[in-house]
């Protein structure tokens, strides 16, 4: 079973139509007057559900290969992220122990927490959730007009295809185009320049670079 939402970009780019844009109507490619692109990644997370038997003291052999057949047929992998829902009151750590167990032959880890899904978990389960996040530029590329069709200061159909469907293919988590990472100051200087540090204090061929944790 799995659950589709898609989120777009587009409205948090502030690309409202100018009071001084030479046309009017919505937005689009044709009447854009500015400088940011209207084509945006679009990022959009599919949910799979698995629940699992489960009787309050871990899960049974049968119950664990549902799992690896479950997690094999939807491809589960790199950049899936896996968490565990659990019926309130009736937490069972043995349970969740042994799916991540099995989610390491699939290069993944447990996740803090787990997406709200319609539909409560039973007692006697444990529900498995893998979601998938994927980003993508709708519409792209786009050849309908040709730049020199335009009046100054319009661009293209294709403008900010390239850039933009580049990012939405190279970025590592989705999920970081809507939400972004919480960012950090502490150390960022001392990590950043002990390359540069080592490379200077040592001579040249006078053996092998320190340890991370000795410099």
């Amino acid at each position: 079973m799995s659950r589709t939402s898609t989120l777009s970009l587009l409205a948090a780019l502030g690309l409202g139509a100018s009071a001084c844009a030479p046309t009017s109507g919505p937005l689009t490619a044709a009447n854009n007057p500015s400088l940011s692109s209207v084509h945006q990644p679009v990022v959009q997370r599919t949910d799979y559900v698995l629940d699992l038997r489960s009787s309050g003291n871990g899960l049974s052999g049968e119950e664990l290969q549902r799992l690896h057949f479950w997690l094999a047929s939807i491809g589960a992998g790199y950049g899936d992220r896996l968490s565990v829902d659990e019926p309130q009151g009736y937490a069972d750590p043995l349970a969740r122990d042994a799916i991540e167990r099995v989610a390491t032959d699939y290069g993944l880890e447990l996740a803090d927490g787990a997406p709200i899904l319609n539909g409560v978990v039973q007692p006697g389960t444990v529900r498995v959730i893998a979601s998938r996040t994927t980003a993508s530029v709708p519409g792209c590329p786009s050849w309908s007009e040709e730049a020199e069709t335009y009046a100054a200061p319009m661009t293209s159909t294709n403008y900010g295809c390239a850039t933009n469907s580049n990012l939405a293919a190279m970025i590592a988590n989705p999920d970081d185009l809507v939400l972004g990472q919480e960012g950090t100051t502490s150390g960022s200087g001392t990590t950043a320049s002990r390359a540069v540090r080592v490379y200077r204090s040592r001579e040249p061929g006078s053996g092998s670079l320190p340890s991370p944790g000795s410099q």
